[in-house]
């Protein structure tokens, strides 16, 4: 039952549940593309079954873990005591932060400018607190301005060292070694069972009825830790050595990853395989662009001529130095012309929409054609290709390893990925259902309702629009991101996600809403750096994305303190 004294304040419920959709909407048309754009840049996965994944994974983040940071940014920012008495100007303030927060967010999103959507409810709410003369608590307390920001330098740092490490272990193991593929079947099963270990004890510290960690037990810990990665070490060994061995050993090209429930069959001469894949290749170039060509290793004089790998069937391609190599400032007319790409990527208008355009509109295909761009636009784009001199001469100064042993962390980052993404729907699902939460309980409640439990079913709409945000939208952060920062691979690409996951599951279990942009970015940058060459990372771009980071607050902040200023001081009959 709605009270009397908040009845005549639906209009506010109403505007700020649909600034809601919007916030959410460009919260994951901004934010979940950064967790996946990685793995679409090393063409581990497409945009399509990005987008597949994102729905499930930021559906589950934002229901099963995305409470205990929703709380914070409901109550942690501004002083709520300034809106006591005052139930409809509380739901004013928090509809304009949500309204702001939306703006900002879709049209970052359309210029291409991956943000972070946490700086951007910040900056709403403390716009409003400016605009309401409420007290911002910025002083050195749980949920503060200040930790929060505090987290927005620490987590990048944090994220990267993370991920440098993870990267470096794996390329001083794996993939710098003389047989880096034989090396690689090695460590394979235990990276498997290292990934699998870590999101089976994350989700389960991170479930709402979880206790701390310290209620929770070191031994419980490591029980779980301990038992999954031993679990998941049988399973690699029983069923996806043997597939590996299948397709990149025997070089089957008819193996798909739907093969690997055979496990110990695929060692047979000639195994049952069903719905056999068509094809002349085992494993893709992980390198290799739209104009056919590979640019990672050509700066790299001990990776000139790539040796065949001792227990290789199938060798790596030679790897050749350019003769006048491009440089980053070269005269336009120094490059030397690039060759049309191989491959046209039909863009959802080509691919749609014209082969029906003639067709008259009683024609139900006409009509289908139409629905598909509409459903597929956002899934159908070329996001990888970057044609660029000075990007070229980027990814030319990055290592390049054996595309074998690239194919078998496709895997790993396929877990890493969709860990990335839980992790995000569980953290920045706050920053569109806090707001909102205030904003309802207060309206039922008929006074100032901060500290209500935020129902469920907030979250269960908030995670749907989370992926749905990706799948329309997010073509333009990927776009944006992806081999943008350094030349991405499976194996860079994995140790990127896992090293930001990490950071962003540790950050809200410590109900600290930092931004998966500035985690996913500062892993970029610290496995980017993992080259030894300063040349090798996009300065450019990162500067770029920092210009984004810096004017996020104080734009999303003078959106909705201008709309809240005027709210509350607008003269009525």
């Amino acid at each position: 039952m709605v009270s009397v004294i908040t009845a005549k304040y639906d209009w506010i419920l109403a505007l700020t549940t649909i600034a809601f959709v919007f916030s959410a909407f460009g919260n994951g048309a901004n934010d979940v593309a950064n967790a996946y754009a990685t793995s679409i840049a090393a063409q581990t996965l497409s945009m399509a079954t990005a987008g597949v994944l994102a729905i499930f994974t930021e559906f589950i983040g934002a229901v099963a873990m995305g409470k205990r940071v929703t709380d914070t940014i409901k109550n942690g920012i501004i002083d709520i005591k300034r809106f006591d008495d005052k139930p409809g100007a509380l739901m004013l303030a928090m509809g304009c932060a949500e309204v702001g927060s939306a703006s900002w967010l879709m049209f970052a999103t359309r210029m291409g400018w991956p943000v972070s959507t946490t700086q951007t409810i910040v900056g709403a709410l403390i716009g409003v607190g400016f605009a309401s003369e409420a007290s911002i608590n910025w002083g050195w307390t749980k949920g503060s301005v200040s930790q929060v920001a505090a987290s927005w330098g620490i987590a990048p740092l944090v994220s990267g060292a993370f991920s440098a490490i993870i990267f470096g272990t794996l390329k001083y193991s794996v993939l710098e070694r003389q047989d880096s593929f034989k090396c690689g079947m090695r460590m394979i099963p235990v990276y498997l069972a290292l990934t699998g270990a870590i999101l089976a004890l994350f989700i389960v510290i991170e479930a709402p009825t979880a206790p701390s960690l310290e209620e929770f037990g070191a031994g419980k810990a490591a029980g779980i830790i301990v038992g999954v990665f031993f679990g998941c070490l049988i399973i690699a060994y029983v069923f996806f050595r043997p597939y590996f061995i299948r397709r990149l050993v025997r070089n089957d090209p008819r193996i798909r990853f739907y093969h690997i429930p055979l496990g110990p069959l695929l060692l047979r001469e000639n195994p049952p395989l069903y719905f056999p894949g068509k094809g002349d290749e085992a494993v893709i170039s992980y390198y290799e662009d739209a104009y056919g060509q590979v640019r990672a290793g050509q700066k790299d004089a001990d990776k000139e001529n790539v040796t065949l790998n001792a227990d290789s069937v199938m060798p790596t391609p030679e790897i050749t130095a350019m003769s006048s190599p491009a440089h980053i400032g070269d005269d336009e007319e120094k490059v030397t012309p690039e060759p049309k790409p191989q491959k046209k990527h039909l863009e959802p208008t080509e691919r749609f929409i014209d082969p029906v355009r003639h067709l008259s509109w009683t024609n139900p295909l006409k009509a289908l054609g139409y629905i598909k761009w509409l459903l597929l636009q956002g899934v159908t784009r070329d996001v990888i290709t970057h044609d660029s001199p000075e990007l070229r001469a980027i990814h030319a100064r990055a290592h390049r390893y054996d595309d074998r042993v690239e194919h078998l962390w496709t895997y790993c980052q396929v877990v890493s990925a969709m860990m990335m993404s839980i992790a995000h729907g569980s953290n920045d699902v706050a920053n569109a259902v806090g707001p909102w939460a205030a904003v309802y309980g207060t309206f039922h409640a008929g006074y100032v309702e901060t500290k209500a439990p935020t129902p469920i079913w907030f979250l269960v709409i908030a995670g749907l629009l989370l992926g749905l945000g990706f799948w329309f939208y997010g073509y333009h952060i990927v776009r944006a991101l992806g081999n943008k920062i350094t030349q991405m691979s499976p194996t860079r690409g994995f140790s990127v996600e896992l090293g930001a996951a990490i950071t962003v599951m540790l950050a809200s279990r410590l109900a600290l809403p930092v931004s998966t942009t500035q985690c996913l970015t500062g892993s970029a940058m610290g496995v980017a750096l993992m080259n030894y060459d300063l040349g090798a990372v996009n300065w450019k771009q990162l500067v770029f994305i920092f210009g984004g980071w810096v004017l996020t607050l104080p734009c999303a902040g003078l959106v909705s303190g201008l709309i809240c200023l005027m709210a509350l001081n607008a003269p009525h009959l």
